[in-house]
């Protein structure tokens, strides 16, 4: 995940506000203006003085960019950057910060060397852009490959403990978690977006599934149910594959009735526990919820599959059978 660091010179407090409200991780601005923005909020404050911005015009500033890197300097390159000379630093440090003024720009920076800089650095003449950058560099994970599954079992099987996933976000039809007993397959747990005759929509929620599943967290990794913890960043997958963060408020883990079920994919199959209730709901190829109480055997639901061996939720390459 990038940093997004806005440079607020000259200072501009409605710019500095914006900022801030737009989730930027920190403020660059000149020293006699530290204090007025650390009363507008938490968000870290850095004096100009703390970084060197270096403008590429030749070779020798793009050693000396490497030069300060190694000492251990904040290093800049200010806006008008050109991808090869960045990718020339890149390759010599795991840190370093651009300048952008641009949507566009950002998505560059972020992808050079397939990894990217490590810092962002947002200029004002960016700022109407901004909201679409943090989303794109903070919040936006990739796509996911998702497949279509054939139910091959739905059935009850007693009591367990079930967790509820309650985020700080209000989600949308078509997106929830992947959920699975298996992290080479599982399923997408719908959102609790939809009304029903009994309750009401609750969008932040995803009823996941039983405390001993994987659920795919970001960065590639996994995690157990029952290891969702407030604060902890979760991964939010769209039917279209698109994904999201959105951070955990609360995690609600009771005894509830609980289904199984199994799907298959060609020669792949896997399954999952969820509560037995109308409100917990799977997604069809479509991208429409379909409630479990109603799911029966030869229906199909987006899944995804991947390879077994996992290590505390890293990936990791070992013969493994879950």
């Amino acid at each position: 995940m990038k940093t997004i660091l806005f440079r607020a010179i000259p200072f501009q407090k409605n710019e500095v506000t914006l900022a801030l409200e737009s989730g930027v991780d920190g403020i660059i601005t000149d020293a006699e203006h530290l204090t007025a923005i650390k009363e507008l909020s938490k968000t870290p404050v850095y004096p100009a003085q703390d970084f060197t911005f270096i403008s590429l015009h030749k070779k020798s500033d793009e050693e000396e960019a490497v030069r300060l890197l190694h000492q251990g300097q904040s290093v800049v390159l200010a806006e008008g950057w050109e991808i090869i000379p960045v990718e020339n630093i890149l390759a010599q440090s795991t840190t370093l910060a651009v300048e952008v003024n641009s949507l566009e720009r950002a998505r560059l920076a972020a992808g050079i060397l397939e990894r990217g800089v490590s810092e962002v650095v947002i200029t004002p003449e960016a700022l109407p852009e901004l909201k679409a950058i943090i989303y794109e560099l903070k919040l936006s994970q990739g796509n996911m490959q998702l497949e279509s599954a054939q139910v091959t079992k739905v059935t009850p099987v007693g009591l367990g403990h079930r967790v509820c996933v309650d985020t700080m976000s209000r989600l949308q039809t078509g997106q929830g978690m992947l959920v699975g007993n298996s992290s080479a397959f599982t399923f997408l747990v719908h959102a609790e977006t939809e009304d029903n005759p009994y309750v009401a929509s609750r969008p932040f929620r995803i009823n996941a599934g039983a405390v001993h599943a994987y659920t795919i967290m970001p960065e590639d990794k996994t995690s157990y149910l029952d290891e969702l913890m407030i604060g902890s960043e979760v991964l939010i997958v769209g039917a279209d594959g698109k994904t999201t963060l959105a951070t955990v408020g609360r995690c609600k883990v009771e005894v509830r009735p609980m289904l199984l079920i199994e799907a298959q994919i060609g020669e792949k199959t896997g399954s999952i526990f969820v509560q037995n209730a109308e409100t917990i709901r799977m997604v069809r190829a479509d991208g429409t919820p379909v409630s479990v109480v109603q799911l029966a055997v030869g229906d199909t639901i987006l899944c995804r599959t991947d390879q077994a061996g996992r290590h505390f939720g890293m990936r990791i390459t070992e013969d493994i059978q879950e």
